[in-house]
């Protein structure tokens, strides 16, 4: 079964570029994202890794820790992050863990169980291993989005979901499509227009069940 929103995210144990991760120990009280790749060495990977290299401080700012899953060794990790960084003139700061054996991957089903990669394998051959999880504090997964090969995940929009779901995790409200960190919020269909205003202040009231305010702090 596919893991979903709000399951307890998978604990493991994996060697990492940063030595031994012993998974919720790692993320400790932080939000955690866990994205994954299907081989070092890769061009549309090295340009996400250097994305996200790039974007350190915007995730540590948000109290987020960051992990990178390949299924290649510590080795190739290595090796790899010179290139990235060579990219994106900055130092990657967050590890990446080994998955040789594909045990993490397996247990975030990031593709079948009976999954086998040969020697001289090719991206291809581990497609599917191209997920991310938003993991809170409290070690549940609250977002996941998956990604064809040939295109690159957007990480403006991680970062936006992740402020929503920072935002919404501390207040009773919800946010609308598209949006962005400082905009309007809609005030959820269990809270009445009396109490809404009580808390909150003024309401845009555009239909009985869509009402704005504006993004409490």
């Amino acid at each position: 079964m596919s893991l979903l929103i709000n399951d307890i995210a998978p604990n493991f144990e994996s060697n990492s570029t940063d030595g031994l991760i012993k998974f919720h120990k790692w993320i400790g009280k932080s939000y955690a994202i866990l994205f994954s790749h299907p081989k070092d060495f890769t061009p549309v990977c090295t340009t996400e890794f250097s994305v996200l290299a790039a974007l350190s401080l915007e995730f540590k700012n948000r109290n987020t820790k960051v992990i990178g899953v390949s299924v290649d060794s510590i080795e190739d990790h290595i090796k790899w992050k010179e290139d990235i960084e060579s990219i994106s003139s900055t130092k990657v700061a967050f590890p990446i863990i080994e998955d040789t054996s594909l045990t993490v991957s397996k247990l975030y089903n990031m593709f079948p169980s009976d999954a086998y990669l040969p020697d001289g394998r090719t991206a291809q051959d581990s497609a599917t291993v191209r997920t991310v999880f938003i993991i809170g504090p409290d070690k549940k997964i609250r977002l996941t989005l998956s990604y064809p090969m040939a295109v690159g995940r957007n990480f403006s929009e991680i970062l936006r979901a992740l402020d929503a779901i920072q935002l919404t995790d501390k207040h009773i409200i919800a946010t609308p499509a598209n949006w962005l960190n400082g905009q309007d919020v809609i005030i959820p269909l269990s809270i009445s227009d009396d109490d809404a205003a009580n808390k909150y202040g003024l309401i845009d009231k555009k239909l009985a069940y869509l009402r704005y305010i504006k993004q409490p702090d």
